[in-house]
């Protein structure tokens, strides 16, 4: 099966794993199905594509190798959703901003995307932490002090 990307062209996704959003993404709650695509020359950045319409494709990346000092809790209602069994199941990942020069794009860490790498389910976790900032500057530590 081949999706046309906003990227990378048409990509072949049949050797590639298809993430389900069971409830979509806030603000795109029809967009369900997203595959990961690599960004060549940059190992640390990925596209989340989604496979029913090209248009829509995110940057993100590991948030904890962007921000020093980032951590939180997975919500009961999301270990729910995604079935995650333990620590072992997750991976998190977190939507960019991508400015020029690279230095001043920006992370959303206030909604982390959860994903269950065994059933390949992701959901994005609105998080109730106001130190948190939809634009963090990467490569900054968060304030300690914030609230």
């Amino acid at each position: 099966m081949s999706v046309q990307t906003k990227f990378h062209g048409e990509v072949d996704i049949e050797t590639i794993s298809q993430w389900t959003f069971p409830k979509g993404l806030p603000g795109l709650e029809d967009e369900k199905k997203f595959v990961l695509l690599p960004i060549e020359g940059n190992d640390s950045l990925q596209v989340m594509q989604s496979v029913g319409r090209p248009e829509i494709a995110l940057i993100v990346s590991n948030p904890y190798t962007l921000v020093s000092n980032y951590s939180f809790e997975i919500d009961e209602p999301t270990i729910e959703l995604l079935d995650i069994k333990s620590q072992e199941d997750v991976m998190v990942l977190a939507v960019m901003t991508m400015k020029q020069p690279i230095e001043s794009s920006t992370v959303n860490l206030q909604a982390p995307l959860i994903f269950n790498i065994n059933s390949k389910t992701a959901k994005q976790m609105i998080l109730n932490n106001a130190k948190y900032q939809l634009r963090q500057s990467i490569g900054q530590p968060v304030e300690k002090g914030a609230r």
